[in-house]
């Protein structure tokens, strides 16, 4: 399918590639906001125009500097403006954009860089410079470094601002050349996995690939123009980066967070965005933020007045009076709080990249605040399926985009088939997943579809846990489950060949404080994970979860660890999914006490 014959939305550039893409932005958008971020305390506005000669100005400066068409240049950098000025920069002079995790050891990035050949990269400050200093003896094909934020020790890594300099004096016609020669079936990206298993493997995914789902998501409007989107994940994976190619191209204002995760809510309440692309694991935290000191009866009646005035609502039939009266106590009582907390204009918010339980979503669609699934991966640029509040069925991850064909095989595994299905992996041939059989990605994901075309994801291959007596587990539904407490930040099931499963509980270290000051204990996590009164609160939340499931299914025991699992730790990838071989591994010797014991 060639790009443009999926009708794009009337406010789309109409870009054949992303080389070309924030160019056309520019002419069409103009002095409409393009970006807004945070400095000393006060939101700067950036518009199309500044935009699109910030972005020309880098482009030329990487032209000045030798890079040539299909080179690959790796950005080192946090989700903030200069992320995307410097990734369109690299695309408009066509080049390959290699996005790297700023979460990433010195290692990691030297496996990124180098797996891709990087002749140059650009780092967003001195701590990320310093990183590539240690390694550079093992790049051989690096050549230079760009700094985004000169400030401290950088060596000899040029200042962006510099770069730009060397970039204006350059004839604007030889960029407009470098982009308009960028053909569809060109790389536009190697998006490096964030590696639940093994070592990253480079995705190569071409300018067609994007700018294809680009035109299915604006098809349904999963996006719109205008929008305010408030993006805080990382630019380096995927997701992200689709909405801001969705953003840029339809003339929508991306405002940036300002980098600390205990922010999100207060600057969600200042910028009022319309669109929120996110994680489970912050519309957990937002549920638990403000579930925790109401009645778990109330809310839960509150719930379901909601989801019948909503249903209702979206059949177009009159709501009866007194289901109406219900409602509004329930709105002034709760839901209207809930909105508030995500600024309160809120159309819908869109989650991925793993599991989230039934309970969250019916409660903030209740709410009026609709969290619409989506299911896709980096080998099918980033999504394949969606909802919208106009078509979903929560618990599902929504249905294929326009274009997209999606089956499942014999086994149980979600097949998928479409022009946004990858490339292959960089001077990479395993096929440990992601095989391409017939145009068909086997995506060693499981699920199912209803006889609406809606696709329902029951577990990953890899994580399926095989009792000893060979009673296949998934061990997504009782994790989810336990992660709706409040005191309960991750839980990971364990069982694989054993007799019955067992977890690996972590406390919420914003949370668990409360009940140790409410019951006079220290509030040391390695303390508090040994307190027996802290064993028997989550005792009883196992026990509440354990009831949803039969007996073979049900963990029989738990070990609460002394810390959370983070990224920096490698337990976590960068979009906080759970890296359950790391897990499984490091903390074995805990496994085998709970059965030994």
């Amino acid at each position: 399918m060639e790009a443009g014959t999926v009708a794009p939305a009337a406010a789309s550039t109409g870009s054949k590639t992303i080389a070309d893409l924030v160019a056309l932005a520019a002419e069409r958008h103009g002095a409409v906001e393009a970006q807004r971020y945070k400095r000393d305390g006060e939101w700067h506005s950036v518009s199309y125009e500044e935009l699109g000669r910030t972005v020309s100005e880098i482009a030329r400066g990487l032209i000045d500097l030798g890079i040539e068409p299909g080179d690959r240049v790796s950005l080192l950098c946090s989700t903030r403006p200069d992320w995307t000025t410097c990734d369109f920069a690299i695309s408009s002079a066509g080049a390959v954009v290699v996005p790297i995790y700023p979460t990433n050891s010195p290692g990691e990035c030297e496996w990124v860089a180098g797996n891709s050949e990087s002749v140059a990269i650009i780092c967003e400050d001195a701590s990320q410079v310093a990183k590539i200093v240690e390694v550079r003896g093992n790049l051989p094909e690096l050549r230079d470094v760009v700094v985004v934020d000169p400030s401290g020790d950088v060596g000899d890594a040029i200042p962006l601002d510099d770069l730009r300099e060397r970039g204006r004096a350059r004839d604007e016609a030889e960029l407009r050349a470098r982009a308009e020669a960028v053909k569809p079936d060109d790389t536009y990206t190697i998006i490096y996995t964030s590696g639940t298993t093994g070592p990253p493997k480079g995705c190569v995914l071409s300018h067609r690939n994007y700018r294809q789902v680009v035109n299915m998501c604006e098809e349904e409007g999963v996006v719109e123009a205008r929008d305010v989107v408030y993006l805080f994940l990382p630019l380096a994976h995927a997701y992200a980066l689709l909405i801001q190619l969705l953003a840029i191209d339809l003339g929508s204002s991306i405002a940036y967070w300002g980098g600390d995760p205990k922010t999100i809510v207060p600057e969600l309440m200042e910028v009022h965005p319309t669109y929120l692309p996110s994680v489970p694991r912050i519309f957990e935290k937002i549920y638990t933020l403000v579930t925790s000191n109401g009645d778990a009866e109330q809310i839960k009646g509150a719930v379901g007045v909601g989801l019948k005035v909503r249903a209702l609502q979206a059949a177009g039939q009159e709501v009866p009076a007194e289901l109406q009266a219900h409602y509004d106590a329930a709105d002034e009582a709760l839901f209207k709080n809930v909105r508030n907390v995500f600024g309160g204009r809120l159309k819908q918010a869109n989650t991925g990249a793993a599991p989230i339980a039934k309970e969250i979503l019916e409660f903030f669609y209740a709410s009026g605040v609709p969290v619409m699934e989506g299911y896709g991966m980096t080998e099918t640029a980033t999504v394949a399926t969606t909802s919208t509040v106009e078509r979903h069925r929560l618990g599902s991850v929504g249905s294929p985009l326009p274009g997209c064909e999606v089956k499942i095989a014999d086994d149980g595994e979600v097949l998928i088939k479409g022009p946004n299905i990858f490339g292959g992996y960089y001077k990479n041939d395993d096929a440990s997943f992601g095989t391409i059989v017939d145009g068909w990605l086997h995506t060693g994901d499981l699920g199912s579809l209803d006889e609406d075309g809606f696709l329902f994801i029951t577990g990953r291959k890899k994580d399926i846990i095989i009792t000893a007596g060979g009673k296949n587990l998934t061990p997504a539904n009782i994790e989810n489950d336990l992660k709706q407490s409040r005191w309960i930040s991750q839980a990971v099931m364990y069982g694989d060949r054993r007799p019955y499963p067992v977890a690996l509980i972590t406390l919420d270290p914003e949370e668990i404080v409360h009940f140790a000051k409410e019951h006079g204990l220290s509030d040391d996590p390695a303390a508090l994970a040994e307190d027996p009164k802290v064993h028997e609160l989550i005792q009883g939340i196992l026990d509440e979860a354990n009831k949803k499931y039969a007996q073979v299914e049900q963990v029989k025991k738990f070990v609460i660890l002394d810390h959370d699992l983070s990224q920096e730790t490698g337990e976590l990838t960068p979009t906080l999914k759970v890296k359950r071989n790391v897990v499984n591994e490091k903390y074995a010797d805990l496994f085998e006490k709970l059965y030994s014991g």
